[in-house]
């Protein structure tokens, strides 16, 4: 379908390739240059010659760890790409992409179907309210089946899947597809570009009238010119299919099923096709709006305003890939980050190719590009014209679950590697690098165990640094099991002068939520902005625990009384009274020490299923189901985090390497034989 060509914006789309690890994204990605003609050799994940996955690390491991943008052509439109990892400890990265997508091509498995980071990555972009076409990739493998991966779509993500197509042959016998809007069968054969184009195979024809008929009723239950349509003559043109298609894909009424293999090169040209119809262009997305309200539409003449979602922090130099949402940004232009609250000079913009760039003169609304010359923006940095500030939404970081100790092996490289953590921490906002207080050690933090190793590997490969890397810590928490009532606190100092002076009687209680404050002062006796200065000081007491000065969630704190001096109290005095206040009552509390635990996700033989469970249960794993599915068996299962470490080699033994797991974090749970009453 051609859209509206006057207007340069509408042939855009800037959509993200989202997936399971292993469920072919990267393949899907290099695919796509190929067909469009941006590669002319076809890359391959397993031979390490993909254009997206170019990290010397990510082609020794084989999975995507960084996401990569690229830019291509097909059917006089422009597509921005960015391939995301697959791997629950790299989700960060999806989510930063998500933020700046306006669409996404969503990856299953045709064996697997849904696996749990596929339903991760739907409800991360189900926040953003991004829609999404489905690719059931893989059919050519032995066990897939697009009927029995699209019930899991519509069983465990809970869209209403149009399938648009049908599979031609089953298995490695999987030749092509039977366009269900146009009635036509597309083949493919070895070795060759591009689809046959012919009818629909007699031994076919049936089963395709009767899928076309179920397509045009699920259309018409949910679009209402579709309806209007097959009331009037029983039946829903191709047209008018496409029509609603675009429409209830951009509403997220519906999710529109493609299916192919694409490492055989089939079902991507009808893939391409489906992103040109069905997926928004920047002028089909509402304006975008400021923390404060602010209004910028998807307009070249409107004022300058980009997000910044991704920093590659190199030894020659920083470069920042923004999403432009209104404005025109030129070369050696003057912009100002709202973030940093300075102004900044671009010194290049970059048409992206993965490792590789052309240099452009101008970026406008709708666009994403790489800039260079910035020297504060970091990954959720609002860039904007200076005469017209405003502040966009950054995306959300998740907290670190997982530490490490990190110490260079020589000392003279100690100042080397504290800059080589710097950058990660620039580059990546959910790695985070501290100093222990107690032993003075250098931790580094992030999402998971494969997430850290990474990161210390990119500062050995990198900077040259041979370091020392301590064992795997868990970030526990404390919470409140049993909370105390009427504590009473107060702050007295006089040491000349002006005094403090706070008094405060507080109520402690577990809570559902992270952290609640409440006043239940009556007639004034702890004025309002005294109430704010309480509230903020225990904020500051939430830091250190009393059990092992860990951070302490769930709890509810309510102000009940309290007094003031005429002259001695002031805001400093109320907040330091929350603060040793609430850590006197937390003191008094039964306190229960909290670990992060984490839903695994076990594929091994039948034959290892036994060994499997009980490990699992040796690791205080909960079992929370266990299917059968191709000959394997998929175990899944809740487990401590601390108690992961290592299970990858231990499950290669038990399996004699066929299986495989992956594991996505649930939250926290009570650690055993810790609840402590003090």
């Amino acid at each position: 379908m051609r859209t509206n060509n006057f207007n340069p914006l509408a042939v855009v789309r800037n959509l993200g390739i989202l997936a399971h690890v292993d469920a072919g994204k990267t393949t899907v990605t290099e695919r796509i240059l190929y067909a469009t003609g941006t590669t002319h050799k076809r890359g391959e994940v397993h031979d390490g010659t993909t254009v997206t996955d170019f990290d010397p690390q990510e082609r020794d491991r084989g999975i995507t760890i960084f996401a990569a943008a690229v830019s291509c052509a097909w059917d006089g439109h422009r597509l921005n790409l960015i391939d995301t990892p697959g791997h629950v400890d790299f989700a960060d990265e999806v989510e930063r992409s998500l933020r700046v997508l306006d669409g996404a091509v969503a990856v299953f498995d045709a064996v697997a179907g849904v696996e749990p980071q596929s339903e991760s990555v739907w409800r991360q972009a189900d926040r953003h309210g991004v829609p999404r076409i489905a690719f059931v990739n893989k059919l050519d493998r032995t066990g897939a089946d697009l009927d029995t991966a699209v019930e899991s779509i519509r069983r465990r993500l809970h869209p209403a899947p149009l399938v648009v197509q049908l599979p031609i042959g089953t298995e490695d016998g999987f030749t092509g597809v039977v366009d269900l809007l146009r009635m036509r069968a597309l083949t493919w054969a070895d070795d060759t570009t591009g689809a046959d184009e012919g009818p629909v195979p007699d031994g076919l024809r049936e089963e395709a009238l009767r899928r076309r008929r179920l397509l045009e009723e699920a259309v018409a239950e949910r679009h209402p010119a579709a309806l209007e349509e097959f009331c009037d003559r029983e039946t829903v043109s191709a047209g008018t299919l496409t029509a609603a298609l675009r429409d209830l894909t951009r509403s997220g009424d519906g999710v529109v099923v493609l299916c192919g293999s694409a490492y055989r090169n089939r079902g991507i040209e009808p893939l391409l096709d489906a992103v040109v119809a069905y997926l928004p262009s920047p002028l089909d997305v509402p304006a975008v709006h400021g923390v404060n309200g602010e209004e910028r539409p998807c307009d070249p003449a409107a004022p300058f305003a980009a997000l910044a979602f991704k920093v590659n922090a190199t030894p020659t130099g920083r470069l920042t890939y923004v999403r432009v949402y209104s404005g025109t940004i030129e070369k050696g232009a003057t912009v100002w980050d709202a973030g940093a609250r300075r102004t900044e000079r671009v010194g290049r913009i970059l048409r992206v190719q993965a490792d590789r760039h052309a240099p452009l003169e101008r970026a406008v609304a709708g666009d994403i590009v790489a800039v260079v010359g910035l020297k504060s923006a970091r990954a959720g940095s609002t860039l904007c014209a200076p005469d017209a500030p405003l502040v966009l939404e950054p995306p959300g970081v998740a907290e670190p679950v997982v530490s490490v100790a990190v110490e260079a092996e020589r000392s003279v490289d100690t100042d080397r590697l504290a800059s080589a953590l710097a950058r990660l921490a620039e580059e990546d906002p959910s790695l985070v690098v501290r100093t222990d207080a107690e032993t003075g050690q250098t931790l580094l933090s992030g999402m998971g165990e494969l997430h850290l190793e990474v990161a210390v590997e990119k500062v050995r490969r990198e900077h040259g640094l041979t370091l020392n890397v301590g064992r795997p810590r868990v970030s526990y928490r404390e919470t409140v099991g049993r909370g105390v009532s009427g504590l009473v606190f107060r702050h007295v100092k006089q040491d000349g002068g002006a005094g403090q002076f706070a008094h405060v009687v507080l109520d402690v209680e577990p809570s559902a939520e992270g952290f609640e404050f409440r006043s239940a002062v009556v007639g004034g006796r702890v004025p309002q902005e005294y109430v704010r200065a309480v509230e903020a000081g225990c904020r500051d007491a939430l830091a250190e625990g009393p059990l092992g000065g860990h951070p302490v969630t769930g709890l509810r704190v309510t102000l009940t009384d309290g007094s003031t001096h005429v002259k001695d109290s002031s805001d400093t005095a109320f907040r330091t009274a929350g603060r040793f206040g609430l850590r006197e009552a937390l003191r008094a509390c039964a306190m229960v020490l909290l670990e992060p635990v984490v839903e695994v996700t076990v594929t091994v033989p039948e034959d290892a299923v036994g060994a499997v469970l009980g490990d699992l249960a040796a690791r205080r794993g909960r079992v929370a189901g266990s299917v059968t599915r191709g000959g394997s068996a998929v175990v899944t299962a809740t487990v401590p985090l601390a108690e992961l470490f290592g299970y990858a080699t231990r499950l290669r033994s038990r399996t004699q390497g066929r299986g495989t797991f992956t594991a996505r974090p649930t939250g926290y749970a009570p650690a055993p034989a810790v609840t402590t009453a003090r």
